[in-house]
């Protein structure tokens, strides 16, 4: 394995990071506009905080997906091949969440803004699950050929651990985004999301004992590597317990960013339970590993040279619009 192939896997774990903090809260906020939001205004308070910025973040996936497939391309293929029901309902996730802001908004009866206002709350909920469902069946093991074809069945996407991870992954998204709206919103909506995430941290607390636990049991992380494992599970449960301290103290900036990076740490426990591989295959023989999965050494140094070209302007203008979008919402 080479210097640049090892550094293109971590750069598209960093990107699948970058999207699940900054994404993860705004499905965290669609899924509170159906169970945090009393009223139209409160609904309208609660869109209004990641109105200017949420699909800003989705392209984050893109340009995750975009990276795999040009420093990857067989772990593209085997993994959009292999996993393409599932990606298929996450694109229509997608679609359906982006059409109803719009939709929503040109609603001329209450009963429009009540339909679409559902759809962007159970949209919200679904992709972050289909998501957590993708990535802890992918490392468990999939039936697959030596040329990288997936024929897998209903039971090997949809089982214990693949259930809990998608639960898990949709409960972590509510929760940041709880935070976030109490870091961006005042009134009524602000104290209610700090006694929401209060209770539901609670019920995280199980979900990731029982999560390590499946572990364990259904893959062969803490085989493998188990000391990184260990600390990245103990990192996990570290944040947790600082961003539920932090929603009591109501530090709410900590409790955001502990949250982030909770999502950060697990992005990190998967990519490193998959090294030095990139497709994990019941068979062992057919794994698939980053030094054969990648593009030329050319292609990889060009597209190093552009990424850290561009990536300075990139990661400027998206702080930039945080920053003039920095304010508080009143309802």
């Amino acid at each position: 394995m080479s210097g640049l192939q090892l550094f293109w896997f971590i750069i598209v774990g960093v990107l699948f990071s970058g999207f699940f903090f900054l994404e993860g809260f705004d499905y965290g906020v669609g899924m509170s506009v159906i169970t945090l939001a009393k009223d139209d205004r409160e609904v309208n308070q609660t869109i209004g905080a990641i109105g200017p910025v949420w699909d800003l973040n989705e392209v984050w996936l893109l340009t995750a997906g975009g990276a795999m497939f040009a420093s990857f391309p067989y772990w593209y293929a085997s993994l959009f091949s292999g996993y393409y029901n599932i990606l298929f309902l996450i694109l229509v996730g997608l679609i359906l969440r982006g059409v109803t802001f719009e939709f929503r908004h040109h609603s001329q009866t209450e009963k429009g803004k009540r339909f679409w206002s559902r759809v962007l709350g159970v949209s919200s909920f679904a992709i972050p699950f289909l998501f957590g469902l993708m990535f802890t069946s992918l490392i468990q093991g999939v039936p697959m050929d030596a040329q990288g074809n997936v024929f897998a069945h209903f039971t090997d996407y949809v089982n214990l651990l693949s259930v809990v991870g998608g639960v898990a992954v949709a409960l972590l998204s509510w929760l940041h985004g709880l935070n976030y709206l109490a870091l961006k919103t005042e009134g009524e909506l602000r104290e209610r999301a700090h006694q929401w995430a209060n209770i539901l941290y609670f019920v995280l607390y199980a979900g990731e004992v029982v999560f390590a636990v499946l572990l364990a049991i259904f893959t062969d992380f803490f085989q493998k590597h188990f000391l990184a494992t260990l600390i990245l599970l103990v990192v996990i449960v570290g944040l947790t317990v600082f961003a539920h301290l932090s929603v009591r103290a109501k530090r709410e900036m900590s409790a955001f960013l502990a949250s982030g990076l909770t999502f950060i740490a697990l992005v990190a426990l998967l990519f490193q339970g998959l090294f030095p591989r990139v497709m994990i295959a019941t068979n062992s023989a057919h794994d698939i590993l980053i030094k054969n999965a990648s593009s030329t050494t050319y292609t990889l140094t060009t597209m190093t040279i552009v990424a850290l070209c561009i990536l300075p302007f990139v990661l400027a203008y998206i702080g930039w619009t945080y920053w003039v979008f920095r304010k508080r919402l009143r309802k």
